[in-house]
């Protein structure tokens, strides 16, 4: 699901305590010549508030069983996302289709100014100080995954420092 992402470490949820998410939970309606058939999507965010967060998708005729089916989904998909201490390592800029997130390190204190999905997916991840802006489609799967988009895309301190085969101290410098 992330291949498209460098350095990116998938985990294994095995030993983490996981706490999940409901982002949202629409009702679907197939028109059939029968009539109307409902049934329900649920998206859900898990994480372990310690930089490990996962996303998922459950369809089905009722609401439990579409939420049980998106955790199951969200703990097949987990990674492990850079911190800087309770907020982020640097400016990030996602998107996915309509949507497009922009997240920016706050200072101790700012609490994570954050709008619905993009929140439960800070949340979940385990970032306490955070600026955040959502701006296109409001749709929140394709929020949840341009959030993801750019929590994905970040880098700490070290890998940029291996990357460029300097050392930190050299890389703080200049």
């Amino acid at each position: 699901m992330y291949q498209d992402y460098k350095n990116v470490e998938t985990v294994k949820p095995g030993g983490l305590e996981l706490k999940d998410r409901l982002v949202g939970v629409q009702r679907v309606t197939k028109v059939t010549k029968g009539g109307r058939a409902f049934g329900f999507s649920a998206i859900v965010v898990v994480g372990d508030e310690n930089g490990v967060v996962g996303q998922g998708l459950g369809k089905s005729k009722d609401v439990a069983s579409a939420i049980a089916k998106a955790i199951e989904d969200a703990k097949k998909n987990l990674v492990r996302i850079p911190l800087n201490r309770a907020t982020l390592p640097h400016e990030q800029k996602g998107k996915y289709g309509g949507a497009r997130v922009t997240l920016l390190p706050a200072a101790p204190g700012t609490g994570v100014i954050a709008g619905g999905a993009v929140r439960a997916v800070l949340e979940a991840v385990g970032v306490h100080d955070v600026l955040s802006k959502s701006q296109g489609s409001s749709n929140p799967h394709n929020v949840v995954k341009a959030t993801f988009d750019a929590l994905l895309q970040l880098r700490s301190a070290q890998t940029v420092a291996k990357q460029r085969g300097i050392s930190l101290e050299k890389l703080y410098k200049g």
